[in-house]
């Protein structure tokens, strides 16, 4: 399992990146992985507006439709369009090409309550176990 360490990360199996101001939202490779092939992505529109563990879009695999959440209160200012017509990058790239969304934070304080990568990586086992 590919966990970087830059990235911070949620219970739901979402990675988060900070780069000047904006964050990049995807899923994880935990999570990629689980789910199976990915043939199709639903995504929010450009402007739209969510709170943390919010939904935000979905993700429909071979196996089965899962919902996307919201790591932090933000604002949507790019979607990964890529993804509408080759949704398999997320299976391929989860951290690079297969990202899923890019916002403006509304509130940068709670990047504080995600986990690191250690932390992320720990859960993930003890998650395994139950």
């Amino acid at each position: 399992m590919n966990v970087p360490e830059e990235l911070l990360y949620t219970k739901e199996h979402e990675w988060i990146r900070m780069d000047d101001g904006n964050a990049t939202i995807g899923i994880t490779d935990f999570a990629q992985s689980e789910l199976g092939d990915v043939v199709f992505v639903e995504l929010p529109q450009v402007g739209d507006t969510f709170k943390a563990n919010d939904p935000f879009g979905s993700l429909e695999s071979v196996k089965a439709v899962s919902e996307a959440y919201m790591p932090i209160d933000g604002e949507v200012t790019q979607i990964n369009e890529i993804l509408l017509d080759s949704p398999e990058k997320i299976n391929e790239a989860p951290y690079s090409d297969g990202w899923v969304i890019q916002i403006r934070p509304l509130d940068p304080d709670s990047l504080k309550e995600l986990m690191n990568s250690t932390e992320y990586s720990n859960y993930v086992a003890e998650e395994s176990k139950e």
